[in-house]
């Protein structure tokens, strides 16, 4: 049998591989978005250390309009990712990232620094990498982190409910 076969990877560019089964438009794609992810979260070497901050981060500092700048450039993951056909639990996880990286980065100074250390879009790069390579694996373990997110929310709720019924019952003495 002439040619390549079906087990072998195909060569993109010397020296890249595209995995098995997967295309080279959507190893190009991976390519691209790990690219944006680093130049958005970790192309700044801080001198004197080993941290670095990414783009993102210096846009963040212009109060509300760089987090949502932010956001829309960290959405373009998300697009992508959905392009891609990443699974429905594994595409909520990767919102939730960036739902939380543009909420936390309102606060002035410390949504900042929260930005530079949680990297959202690289954690999204890396769950979309994750889901390629094992789909069944990623799905469960964003399922997981679904999961216990409400059972999260749900202790916060009833928490904020009692001590509202606690701070009643103390004002008007019943």
């Amino acid at each position: 049998m002439k040619g390549r076969q079906a087990d072998e990877p195909i060569i993109v560019r010397e020296g890249e591989l595209v995995r098995d089964g997967e295309h080279a438009a959507a190893h190009e794609t991976r390519r691209r978005l790990q690219q944006l992810a680093w130049l958005l979260d970790s192309s700044i070497p801080i001198p004197g250390t080993r941290l670095t901050i990414g783009l993102e981060a210096l846009i963040g500092l212009i109060p509300l309009l760089g987090d949502l700048i932010g956001v829309a450039l960290s959405s373009f993951i998300l697009v992508e990712a959905h392009k891609l056909g990443v699974s429905r639990t594994v595409f909520l996880r990767m919102s939730f990232n960036v739902a939380l990286e543009g909420i936390v980065g309102i606060i002035p100074f410390a949504g900042d620094v929260f930005d530079a250390a949680f990297k959202a879009n690289q954690r999204n790069v890396k769950l979309l990498d994750d889901w390629m390579d094992r789909p069944d694996r990623a799905k469960r373990g964003s399922r997981a982190f679904l999961l216990w997110l409400l059972i999260g929310l749900a202790a916060v709720l009833g928490l904020c409910g009692f001590a509202a019924f606690v701070l009643i019952r103390w004002l008007f003495g019943l």
